[in-house]
């Protein structure tokens, strides 16, 4: 269940994941880019399996955080989930968009963005990613450009928004 919420993230009720993304309803999500010692970003590719967006690239990970459960504590869990590794994190900010998806689906997130720092052993499940790589800010914009399709929409807003992209942690 997704937690739906006005523009302003007050939560106004749930529903089905699949649902919502039917519909476009506005829900609560949450984002999380991770960076190396060398200024580059984690990028993950998507498992095809996924219900939406499927063998795309993106961020570190992304998701919906359960009723009850605080919108950081969700990013660390699925950090944990989808690439295998936990780290620190700390709110960016947030990004309200809406968009179309593949398979007749609609994105409308109210979005907080987290950023961490990492260093270490990556391991993905692979029900959640069909791989990653470490990429600097030029190389992703270059990237973006010349084939945006490969990428989710999420991260092209967030390419295009700029700021989550270029804030890397304090050294």
């Amino acid at each position: 269940m997704l937690i739906l919420v006005d523009p302003n993230d007050r939560e106004v009720g749930a529903g089905p994941k699949l649902e919502v993304h039917r519909h476009g309803q506005l829900h609560r999500a949450f984002s999380v880019i991770i960076w190396d010692g060398e200024g580059r970003q984690l990028l993950q590719k998507r498992a095809v399996t996924k219900y939406h967006s499927g063998g795309l690239w993106t961020n570190a990970c992304c998701g919906h955080p359960r009723h009850g459960e605080r919108v950081l504590d969700a990013a660390a869990r699925r950090l944990w989930e989808e690439m295998g590794f936990k780290t620190a994190l700390e709110p960016l900010g947030t990004i309200l968009y809406e968009a179309a998806l593949d398979n007749g689906l609609r994105e409308h997130e109210f979005v907080h963005v987290f950023r961490g720092s990492y260093q270490g052993r990556i391991a993905p499940d692979p029900a959640e990613a069909d791989g990653f790589r470490w990429a600097s800010l030029e190389d992703i914009r270059r990237d973006v450009a010349r084939a945006p399709d490969t990428y989710s929409v999420w991260f092209r807003r967030y390419v295009a928004e700029d700021w989550p992209m270029a804030l890397a942690p304090p050294s």
